[in-house]
């Protein structure tokens, strides 16, 4: 009984991600993705080469700088960046909000299962105590008699 309340319970943390995810629209898997990659280091070393091979370009070029010092198209390449990048993580970031709640209520719903499945336990344990005891004090009469 124990075993199928556990698989039970697993199937259910599986349903609602699962179900979560089926219901994702295409626009919040991109900024799920998009989030993802600007949090990791990836991004972070391969925007850095990106910077600095910008700079460099810019401030040993021969010919033509397309953006000299203080480097203001770089500038503008980064607020741009900022302002889309922003309202995508918020986005990914209220998701993942609500996965938190979602999974917390399945856990809640498991606990309260578990609590309901400890209690029987409880009463079934101590119906048996009580039955044994009866059993053993009866049986005590028994000798008390032959005695």
């Amino acid at each position: 009984m124990l075993l199928k309340s556990i698989a039970e319970k697993t199937r259910t943390a599986r349903t609602w991600l699962d179900k979560h995810r089926a219901e994702l629209t295409i626009g919040q898997r991109i900024a799920d993705k998009v989030a993802k990659g600007m949090g990791s280091w990836t991004f972070i070393i391969w925007q850095t080469i990106f910077v600095l091979a910008w700079m460099i370009l810019n401030v040993v070029a021969y010919f033509h700088h397309w953006d000299p010092y203080p480097f203001i198209l770089l500038n503008l390449l980064f607020s741009t960046q900022a302002a889309y990048a922003a309202p995508v993580i918020m986005m990914a970031q209220n998701r993942q909000s609500e996965r938190d709640r979602l999974q917390a209520q399945a856990d809640y719903d498991t606990n309260l299962e578990a609590k309901k499945e400890i209690e029987s336990l409880q009463i079934q344990l101590s119906k048996i105590e009580t039955e044994k005891l009866d059993k053993i004090i009866l049986m005590l009469e028994e000798l008390k008699k032959q005695q």
